[in-house]
């Protein structure tokens, strides 16, 4: 029977998370709790846990393995190719519910240090493998003090519902293996989605706890349009966008836009001549409410479009890892004037200059950018 240690019974569960740990090593399958459901894992240096793994499930040996990695970092050190689309799954997913099934083939890939049976049992389709980055503290404890990447697959023989508690895994393995982690029923109590990227197509390979619609949400890229005060420049840029990627895309949803600003306050309408100009072509600015520039935008932001480069001096100098998604609207790295308290006139001439510098940003974007689903 199975050694059970109950995680709930401590306040540090290190000396459990140690012994886990120790079985992997030596090259034991273990039951353990995730986010989803509980678990079979086996070391990726262990070939011998590995096929003892797919002995006791049942499972059909094409079906591959996924890898619980730390972090999306961590799964950039296989050398996969994660497209724009990938990225954009991986930031508002994990850590959390989803396995990420992406392209793998990279000779220097860190799949390829595994052993070759190993390696056999984590390649599927389109030389891809299928990543997981887990929220769960004692996942979070193994990965500190394991070398190798854990291989999972969820705790129930091949055609039986996944175990969401310790006894359900008793029932089926108890006598299969040689130790259990028990943490009490698993957070959502279902499966994790399973979504393929290849390129900028998203396929669900299958529904779990995320679901069709909600990962159709997560897709969608957002563009964020800033200028100082959100009321004049940038709510302008935001329908504008909008009405531009509308002819682009044909539809008015495939891309979220949002417009802030890195001075702003909550709540303030666009000022009058902003309104004014918009409603000459046809867009309404009257229900704009202004935002700042804060950490709900930049935490989901792709692309980020600036009025001046003071501002994205200033985004830059409070988030300095979006260099590579933070640009001046003015290609060439100039600025759009603000045109606060000047004449109507004023404010046309800039939304026609928005228009032409929104217009290039448009055909300069890769069609990477923009996602497919099935």
């Amino acid at each position: 029977m199975a050694k059970t240690l109950d995680l709930r019974n401590t306040d540090d569960p290190r000396d459990m998370v140690h012994a886990c740990v120790q079985t992997l090593v030596e090259g034991g399958v273990v039951a353990l709790p995730t986010d989803t459901v509980y678990g079979l894992a086996a070391s990726a240096l262990s070939e011998t846990a590995v096929e003892r793994l797919f002995e006791i499930k049942g499972r059909d040996e094409t079906t591959p393995l996924a890898i619980s990695v730390p972090s999306r970092e961590a799964a950039e050190d296989f050398h996969c190719k994660l497209s724009p689309l990938a990225r954009r799954l991986s930031q508002r997913c994990w850590p959390g519910p989803l396995t990420l099934v992406v392209p793998c083939n990279s000779p220097y890939s860190a799949a390829k240090q595994l052993p070759p049976n190993v390696q056999e049992r984590i390649r599927g389709e389109h030389d891809c493998l299928g990543f997981r980055v887990i929220d769960n503290r004692v996942i979070a404890q193994i990965h500190r003090y394991l070398a190798a990447p854990l291989l999972l697959t969820s705790a129930n023989v091949t055609g039986q519902e996944p175990a969401t508690t310790a006894d359900q895994v008793l029932t089926q393995f108890g006598n299969s293996i040689p130790l259990l982690l028990d943490d009490g029923p698993t957070r959502y109590g279902g499966a994790s989605t399973v979504a393929r990227v290849l390129g900028n197509r998203m396929e669900i390979l299958r529904e779990g706890v995320i679901e069709r619609a909600a990962m159709n949400q997560f897709v969608k890229p957002v563009i964020a349009l800033v200028c100082t005060g959100n009321t004049c420049r940038s709510p302008m840029a935001e329908m504008l966008m909008r009405e531009q990627l509308t002819k682009k895309l044909g539809c008015e949803d495939s891309v979220r836009v949002i417009s802030a600003g890195v001075a702003a306050g909550a709540g303030s309408g666009a000022s009058p001549q902003s309104v004014e100009v918009m409603g000459r072509r046809g867009l309404d600015l009257t229900g704009h409410s202004s935002r700042p520039l804060d950490e709900s935008v930049m935490n989901v932001a792709d692309l980020v479009l600036t009025m001046t480069r003071g501002h994205r001096a200033a985004i830059l100098a409070a988030w300095p890892n979006m260099h590579d998604r933070v640009f001046t609207l003015r290609r060439d790295g100039g600025d759009i004037s603000d045109p606060v308290g000047l004449p109507v006139e004023t404010y046309e001439a800039c939304a026609e200059q928005i228009d032409r510098e929104l217009a290039a940003w448009i055909e300069a974007l890769d069609e990477d950018f923009f996602p497919h689903t099935e």
